[in-house]
């Protein structure tokens, strides 16, 4: 994994040198080449309404435990927040915001010498009159003061210092008078340190010296992340230590290979992330050229409808986007995309815990597979809308997982995980997410609430897994499980009690459809007894139509195969019985019905 990062680093031309990272800025402050304050400029999309800035690819950082070598004070230079460049927010007058700004300055004073507009910089954050001006600025500008902010000199050419090479070499340095610092700090102590030999590095395989601490992954904050990073590699406690090996020379990575990684890790997550419950996943792709986002599979799975026309008709794009990953995978197939047939998928789920970053999953494969099982997955889930008319549209991810609890914010990461496994590896649906989806249909038929499409799905696709041949999106009249006609019989029940008496509150479905879907034999015979008193209340064609109805279902399920009691997956196929009745036409009753009244 460790490897496929780095050389999307490499392939992607990503800062991964040690001590450089893309970092957002939002603010920069501008002044003439005599230091002479002008103005603060919105950088970014200003329109945008959580606008993150412009992206600077080769800014200065300092890891955690360089930022403590470097003493009381110590940061970033060059870009750093605003509450540190220009003391602005309310901790302005705090020593240690002090001692950073102080910091700040006198980094850029001292790198002055490879770039001399940054002695002018440090000249104006030294004004007090200067900082007044720029505080006002962030003020009318509605800053935060911890946005990022930079600095531009209006010489000739307005020129962004960030973006000057002629300050890195003197950064080099920098950071190399802090390493001395630690390697005098260990020829002092009396424990020697392992990572004086050389070890293959995890990434590159190369002999290499490996680097104590691993830069931090950002952007897992929302996930139980740190707002400051969590690190992939990191050991702290003894127990995790082994063969004289301190911190993490137990998994030895060199910094550049580490910076690398880092640099790939934090460019997925900010790019290619998308959140799902307590969990990340971030994906690529290795091919010759950068696959569309309307072939991207994850983008389906994630969205089907994401890239419809939105002037469509929505019965078209919904039918549309059911074919999509079928028609991209027989465009591959027959080589109309010989193009995508060589490329390969990789997948992460990531989260935070405790300052770590977590792998919860990783996948990789070809492309083709990749297209393959997420047609499949569509193609499960397909299933009858609840008026009969169409196929329902194609579910989101999301919408799927919702279907099995009461509120997202239930959903539990590691089931989250599993269920984009299930999607993405065309693996079995786990026999706990029927349950707890069965569980939520009972809740809307008893309710008398709408039939979720998407929960009921996926009980289809749990059984079309399972080797359930006879599982179709409509209603299937030949299905041989006595379970699946049982519901059917409750639905043509219940509906003969509304022909025949209307809406009558808590009918036949509310009181006994609970109890028939786990013990039909107790339930279901007298239930059909019962009917006759509502038959004898209708006319005599749609009497029949229903009589007919009903021993036709009975003759399905034969006297002596009425189950006693019903498995879980007895009971979803009830409640799929149940729906594909209810959704299936009525063309043949309303006829009926018709034939009665003349």
């Amino acid at each position: 994994m460790l490897n496929l990062l780095v050389k999307y680093a490499q392939d992607n031309d990503l800062a991964a040198e040690p001590g450089f990272r893309p970092k957002d800025v939002r603010w920069a402050i501008t002044c003439d080449d005599g230091g002479r304050f002008l103005n603060v400029n919105e950088l970014g999309d200003t329109n945008q309404k959580r606008n993150s800035g412009r992206t600077f690819r080769m800014c200065p950082n300092l890891s955690q435990p360089e930022i403590k070598r470097g003493g009381k004070g110590c940061r970033h230079f060059l870009v750093d927040n605003a509450e540190v460049v220009a003391l602005y927010g309310d901790n302005a007058d705090d020593p240690k915001v002090l001692e950073k700004h102080a910091y700040f300055v006198d980094l850029l004073r001292q790198a002055s010498a490879a770039l001399p507009e940054l002695g002018v910089i440090a000249a104006m954050l030294d004004d007090p009159h200067a900082l007044d001006q720029i505080r006002q600025a962030l003020t009318e500008g509605r800053a935060r003061p911890t946005e990022n902010v930079t600095f531009v000199v209006m010489d000739r050419d307005p020129m962004f210092l960030v973006e000057d090479d002629r300050w890195h070499g003197w950064w080099r340095a920098f950071r190399k008078i802090l390493a001395r610092k630690t390697d005098a700090k260990k020829k002092s102590s009396k424990s020697k340190p392992a990572a004086d030999r050389l070890t293959p590095c995890l990434a590159s395989g190369e002999l290499i010296r490996p680097t104590l601490t691993h830069p931090k992954v950002s952007g897992l904050s929302d996930v139980s992340g740190l707002s400051m990073g969590d690190a992939l590699v990191s050991f702290k406690q003894d127990s995790f230590r082994s063969y004289g090996l301190t911190q993490s020379e137990n998994a030895a990575v060199s910094e550049e290979m580490a910076a690398a990684y880092r640099a790939a890790l934090n460019h997925l997550v900010k790019h290619h992330g998308r959140r799902l419950a307590g969990a990340k996943v971030v994906h690529w792709y290795t091919g010759e050229k950068e696959v569309r986002p309307e072939d991207d599979p994850f983008a389906m799975l994630d969205n089907p409808l994401a890239f419809m026309d939105e002037e469509e008709e929505r019965e078209d794009a919904e039918r549309e986007a059911q074919h999509r990953a079928k028609q991209l995978l027989e465009s591959i197939r027959t080589g109309k995309r010989a193009d995508l047939l060589d490329y390969r998928y990789y997948a992460l789920t990531l989260s935070g815990a405790s300052g770590r970053v977590m792998v919860r999953d990783w996948m990789e494969g070809r492309f083709e597979d990749l297209v393959s099982n997420i047609d499949a997955w569509f193609e499960n889930l397909a299933i009858v809308r609840r008026d009969g008319m169409a196929l329902a549209a194609p579910p989101k991810l999301m919408a799927v997982l919702g279907g099995t609890v009461r509120d997202l914010k239930d959903l539990p990461p590691p089931f989250v995980g599993k269920m984009w496994r299930v999607a993405v590896r065309r693996e079995p649906i786990p026999q706990h997410a029927v349950a707890q989806a069965l569980t939520r249909a009972k809740i809307d038929v008893v309710q008398d609430q709408p039939a979720n499409h998407a929960r009921m799905g996926l009980m289809k696709a749990y059984h079309l897994r399972k080797g359930d041949r006879f599982m179709e999106p409509y209603l299937n009249e030949n299905h041989p499980d006595p379970a699946y006609h049982c519901g059917r019989l409750m639905a043509v029940l219940a509906d003969l009690q509304y022909a025949a008496l209307g809406d009558v509150g808590a009918g036949i479905v509310q009181r006994y459809y609970p109890a028939a879907s786990s013990t039909p034999a107790l339930v279901l015979g007298r239930l059909t007894r019962t009917s006759q008193f509502h038959l004898n209340k209708l006319e005599g064609g749609l009497a029949r139509w229903y009589e007919d109805r009903i021993a036709d279902i009975w003759a399905r399920i034969k006297d002596d195969h009425l189950p006693t009691t019903l498995r879980l997956d007895q009971q979803s196929l009830f409640a799929m019985g149940y729906y594909q009745q209810k959704a299936a036409p009525k063309g043949k009753k309303n006829n009926a019905k018709e034939d009665s009244n003349d």
